[in-house]
């Protein structure tokens, strides 16, 4: 066949139009279910006892979506498609919103080194020193004020050493008072003064609008080392807490079993609400786990156990669901757990 101009003009429209299908970003974020990996890898520990079963962190798989991506993620089940301004604040770089998805691992991991050395009674010793922006809500009046990376040491000339000091110090407050803060912003001090205001969708509290993480320094004996790559947010917490306590006590916790879950870890034990729990259902049921912790919150309405019950039904996986509000509960279920023969 004779190749004319004609079509070498089609096959270059061809090629642009599938380059641009495939390549182009939309203002458009998709989540679909992602991984169950065992945390052998991630996770080490200086002479630490092994386990017959794995321990799992799972994930859920997010970028944003390409036009043939987003028509794939319509038609998909458990795949959603969420305006980018509701995943990443307009205002916040790509980098910025990693650093901050980075920054909430970090915080993760080192709630459940708390959490799982004081329950395995290992030695731990915990210093604390200033609070760090993980990130600002436009027309906040911490926007533009504060960056992420700034680090909160004094409010009101009052010292700073834990979110927890500054979140309690504000609800004492009312809208309209003002609050001075003293960060360290590199390697300069800087004092800035804001206001108070409600947030829009809960009105009752109020704050500058900025997401805070405690700056902990944590010393543990045996030491624990971490290698969770570019995975991101806190929703790991339970089963990293899990997972160390099995490699520092002499019993083995997973019997034999595959056991996956999820839920952020306060360092207090409470294991709080996380997003994607259908598609976390779904990513753990495909590596043949056999049990899977889900935050029941408190036995609230829709909770994320509520939800996993839902999904597991509707894709008939034999894994057990099982809720749990704090690491305590999920650790006694595995204590009384059977082994798997």
């Amino acid at each position: 066949m004779k190749i004319t101009k004609r079509h070498i003009l089609f096959l270059a429209v061809v090629i642009m139009v599938s380059s641009f299908l495939a390549t182009f970003e939309l203002p458009y974020y998709i989540y679909k279910p992602g991984r169950a990996d065992a945390l052998d890898s991630m996770i080490e520990i200086e002479g630490s006892y092994e386990s017959e079963g794995d321990m799992h962190l799972v994930t859920v798989s997010g970028g944003q979506a390409t036009p043939i991506q987003y028509l794939w993620a319509k038609l998909l089940p458990h795949h959603d498609v969420i305006p980018l301004e509701h995943v990443r604040p307009e205002g916040m770089t790509e980098d910025e919103y990693m650093h901050a998805q980075l920054k909430m691992m970090e915080s993760s991991q080192q709630s459940s080194v708390v959490v799982a050395y004081e329950a395995a009674n290992a030695n731990i010793t915990i210093d604390y020193d200033g609070v760090f922006v993980v990130s600002v809500i436009e027309d906040m009046p911490a926007y533009k004020k504060l960056e992420v990376g700034d680090k909160i040491v004094k409010v009101d000339d009052i010292n700073v050493n834990k979110a927890e000091d500054l979140t309690n110090y504000i609800e004492k407050k009312n809208v309209g008072d003002y609050i001075q803060l003293e960060i360290i912003r590199e390697e300069d001090v800087l004092t800035k003064e804001l206001p108070l205001e409600s947030f829009s969708n809960q009105e009752d509290k109020i704050g500058i609008g900025a997401q805070l993480m405690t700056d902990r320094s944590v010393e543990v004996d045996p030491d624990v080392k971490f290698s969770s790559g570019d995975i991101g947010g806190p929703s790991a917490g339970l089963m990293f807490a899990l997972k160390i306590y099995d490699q520092l006590t002499e019993n083995d916790l997973t019997k034999g079993h595959q056991i996956a879950g999820t839920g952020e870890l306060d360092y207090e034990g409470n294991v709080l609400r996380i997003g994607g729990i259908d598609k976390k259902v779904v990513a753990a049921d495909r590596e043949g786990c056999d049990i899977f912790f889900a935050p029941n919150e408190n036995g609230a309405p829709q909770s994320n156990y509520d939800i996993a019950k839902e999904v597991a039904e509707e894709i008939d996986t034999s894994m057990e669901i099982v809720p749990v509000d704090t690491f305590a509960e999920a650790l006694q279920y595995l204590q009384d757990l059977n082994e798997n023969k």
